[in-house]
């Protein structure tokens, strides 16, 4: 039952989330032209401005999303244009899109630092990552401790297996209040049989600038826009071109 409630808050929140706010229009208007992706939009796409068009990126089929999140049953998802992994989108062609938009997205990413070098590997010279990461204080992962960037760097150069049931783990005390270690542990086990989307790692907004800066020069990008809002933080990140980037996209 708490698994149900809580799952039931996860998705009134994203539906709640007002992408028709004035900042967000203005972001999305003043940033948003040609042609690229939104990951993971389900029933709560980003509108676009004229002269935009995205497709949208899941892992699963709508038919196969809702057998997973019983709770979107009756929700009007969108369209899943390109079935793909949104961490490594490896039937995205290297800079071949003009935009792509991660709202809420980079939390539920094993390695998030790979996951960027991915976004920034798809989008044109100049192109625009749009990305909206939640603050955790301001959602239900309020408990948890925030994911440090040298825990970041590891599951990036080490892989993400190694610290994958430590999450689950995580998630089933601090977001469900598993009452005990064998009630965590039946829970931990429960999610990752499913392959449940779990927020693995969490951040306030001190820490998501930490980790984007820290990669700025070696993905080679440059800070466009940056707002707080309400509960999650919007960056506007626009690619350099090539001859400027420092790094080599190792991914």
């Amino acid at each position: 039952m708490r698994f149900a409630r809580w799952l039931n808050e996860a998705w009134q929140r994203i539906r709640g989330r007002d992408h028709r706010s004035p900042i967000v229009r203005l972001l999305a208007n003043t940033y948003l032209r040609g042609n690229g992706l939104e990951i993971g939009a389900l029933f709560n796409p980003l509108p676009l401005p004229r002269g935009a068009k995205a497709k949208y990126v899941d892992r699963m089929s709508v038919e196969q999303l809702r057998l997973q999140y019983p709770n979107l049953a009756h929700l009007p998802l969108v369209p899943v244009d390109i079935i793909d992994d949104g961490e490594r989108l490896a039937t995205i062609a290297d800079a071949s899109q003009d935009f792509v938009i991660a709202n809420e997205f980079l939390e539920h990413c094993q390695d998030p630092i790979g996951t960027l070098k991915h976004l920034f590997r798809v989008v044109k010279p100049h192109g625009i990552v749009y990305l909206a990461i939640p603050d955790k204080r301001f959602t239900f992962d309020r408990k948890r401790p925030v994911t440090s960037l040298e825990h970041l760097q590891a599951d990036h150069r080490f892989g993400p297996h190694r610290s994958r049931r430590e999450h689950f783990l995580e998630y089933a005390r601090l977001v469900h209040d598993a009452a005990d270690d064998a009630e965590a542990d039946r829970l931990a086990d429960e999610l990752m049989r499913k392959d449940f989307s779990i927020h693995y790692h969490v951040w306030t907004q001190k820490e998501m600038l930490d980790l984007l800066t820290s990669l700025q020069n070696e993905i080679g990008f440059d800070f466009e826009a940056v707002s707080k809002h309400r509960h999650e933080v919007i960056f506007l990140l626009r690619k350099r071109p090539q001859e400027d980037a420092v790094g080599a996209m190792d991914a």
